[in-house]
């Protein structure tokens, strides 16, 4: 049997759908291989995000082709579905496959090499904003190499920020029916996971695609019209499904990944605190801690609403992880509109910062707007968020000194010439415990006594 070798790139949702990917070619017979070693085939799972994102995926693809020449190359997924008939006419690129048919992979590939001539391209690159286009349902079986499992539950995104290529790669939003997201979990539980996470391109947008009525009766119908913006706070959807599927047995943490901060009111943060599974680990995009820079992005939410979140969240449960996303150098973006968001950063001191340099994607609004910024300018601004950054997380950790804390072990690691366990407490905080004992997927409670290393707290 053929030998296949696969690479992922980009955000949760393409892991999961790579693990799903890889699983599916493990049930046809294909032998997995690392990505480094010679293999007959060659899976690229593309990001498109930045401009970065689409060097990276063309590098990749290069280098399985100049691996193996002989070898069958596919590029999957983002960068194709935007780069269009470019990604086919690389010589490096066999066979082209768009999201919403990352499912097919399996049969596509088979009839490839059925016929060794592959298909013309855009049979396999569908239109993923085609008001058909419905919900890819893919299924993981068992988590492949992670002690938490990720769960996509919804696809696409209507927002359209300024600044956004996904829409135009992921489509318009299509969420999964909570039936098959539960029947998912309750097939993971049974091979012993005991931690998921729930993702999606804009999974505070769950369910705006599903009929109120249907939803209320405890279906998840599909209803294909135009939805408009919806409430994403305490009659969310989202909120809905995390209490439809929190009693699921075995399932002993359930975490959320990105949410719009629109979806944290008061009523919501409460109806959350209420679940006992729920981590209190919550990452709220925020992009810039500047109203106008705001609203030339087209998020649909001021920094005093953003704020609130934080302090309904605060409020609702002890000492919660926040986390965000920010972007510098937007277009336009002034030393004054800069200090802004530095000033509010500190004022919400958050657990981490993910910082990104604006990337001028084509086909944008921003791509167009004046006052495009250098990288010298973006780096230096980038420079000084990094080091708020490291601070904040420095001192979010360092509460836990002295406290007891629950962890989630997944793998055994040597740092510094000892044997430790490593895993991760609900609030999403890294924790070592020096021990030969394998302790993968086991929950332990146990009493932190200092750092290991800046980004590791040591468990007695």
């Amino acid at each position: 049997m053929k030998s296949v070798a696969l690479h992922n790139l980009g955000c949760k949702v393409n892991a999961y759908e790579m693990d799903v990917m890889q699983q599916m070619l493990q049930e046809e017979g294909y032998v997995i291989v690392p990505f480094d070693e010679v293999a007959d085939i060659y899976i690229v799972n593309t990001c498109t995000v930045t401009n970065i994102a689409d060097r990276k995926s063309r590098q990749m693809l290069h280098q399985a082709k100049a691996r193996n020449p002989k070898a069958i190359v596919v590029a999957v997924g983002c960068y194709v579905q935007t780069a269009g008939k470019e990604a086919l006419s690389d010589d490096c690129v066999d066979l082209a496959v768009g999201n919403n048919r990352k499912k097919d992979l399996a049969s596509i590939l088979r009839d490839f090499l059925a016929e060794r001539e592959g298909a013309e391209y855009g049979a396999d690159v569908i239109d993923i904003n085609a008001p058909s286009c419905d919900y890819e349902e893919m299924t993981l079986k068992k988590p492949l190499g992670h002690t938490r499992a990720y769960i996509k539950i919804q696809d696409g995104c209507n927002q359209f920020c300024s600044y956004c290529v996904i829409p135009y790669a992921r489509g318009r939003v299509r969420s999964r029916r909570w039936e098959d997201i539960r029947q998912e979990m309750e097939g993971l539980a049974r091979t012993g996971c005991k931690e998921v996470v729930l993702t999606g391109i804009h999974i505070s947008s769950y369910g705006i695609d599903f009929e109120d009525e249907a939803w209320e009766r405890g279906e998840s119908l599909t209803d294909k019209h135009e939805t408009g913006q919806r409430d994403y706070g305490s009659r969310s959807k989202l909120l809905d499904l995390l209490e439809r599927i929190s009693d699921v047995d075995g399932i002993e943490r359930i975490r959320l990944g990105s949410l719009e901060p629109r979806i944290i009111t008061e009523k919501s943060a409460a109806r959350l605190a209420e679940n006992r599974k729920l981590c209190p680990h919550f990452h709220l995009s925020l992009q810039s801690g500047c109203d106008d820079t705001l609203r030339r992005m087209n998020r649909h939410y001021t920094t005093a609403e953003y704020a609130a979140g934080v302090e309904y969240l605060r409020r609702a449960f002890s000492h919660p992880a926040i986390t965000t996303d920010v972007i510098v150098g937007f277009p336009g973006e002034t030393e004054q509109e800069f200090e802004e968001t530095c000033e509010f950063l500190q004022r919400m001191n958050l657990y981490e910062i993910h910082i990104f340099k604006y990337s001028r994607r084509k086909g944008t609004r921003a791509a167009d707007m004046p006052g495009q910024l250098t990288n010298a300018v973006q780096s230096a601004r980038s420079g000084r968020l990094f080091a708020l950054e490291k601070q904040q997380s420095h001192d979010f950790r360092a509460f836990y000194l002295g406290k007891e804390v629950t962890v989630l072990f997944e793998e055994k690691k040597e740092i510094d010439g000892g044997t430790y366990c490593v895993g991760h407490t609900k609030e999403y905080v890294k924790v070592a415990k020096k021990t030969g004992e394998n302790l993968s997927n086991q929950i332990l409670t146990g009493r932190i006594v200092g750092f290991l290393e800046d980004e590791i707290l040591f468990m007695e």
